[in-house]
């Protein structure tokens, strides 16, 4: 699929109009991931914001030194990632390809400088980023709501 295609059906890029997903779309580069690649480490700095092409990855948070439980999973269209925008950069849980997986990989220090050189995209896509954080701390309080529900 081509990468604006891929782009369009992303809810982080929803709001941009198709001459700002132009610009927008020639920020990335395709990659791929192995089954059992570890793409983002937990409490280590974060440099690139990731668009699932095609695959899944898990997001996976250490509860101990030997404790790792999978909290959400990330698929077709979606963002992971996010903190390589966010100050200060550091991810928030593990991320894994649970597959084979394609994705769009954006620099995010070079997608947050669109605020400051194109800011009606830098706004957008901030807000966009907003979207995935929002949607994410929902899917969250759903899982939490249904373990303690359980007790």
């Amino acid at each position: 699929m081509k990468k604006f295609d891929v782009l369009r059906k992303c809810v982080m890029f929803r709001a941009l109009d198709d001459k700002q997903l132009r610009e927008v779309e020639k920020m990335c580069d395709p990659e791929e991931f192995e089954a059992g690649t570890v793409i983002c480490k937990q409490d280590c700095k974060e440099e690139n914001l990731y668009v699932v092409e095609h695959g899944t990855v898990g997001i996976i948070l250490e509860v101990g030194p030997l404790a790792q439980r999978q909290v959400q999973a990330v698929t077709d269209y979606e963002v992971f990632g996010w903190s390589a925008m966010i100050d200060p950069y550091i991810c928030t849980a593990i991320v894994k390809a649970l597959e084979k997986t394609k994705v769009l990989a954006f620099d995010g220090q070079e997608l947050s400088s669109l605020c400051v050189a194109k800011p009606e995209i830098g706004c957008r896509v901030s807000r966009g980023i907003a979207r995935v954080v929002a949607m994410r701390l929902r899917q969250a309080y759903a899982q939490l709501l249904g373990v303690t529900s359980q007790v």
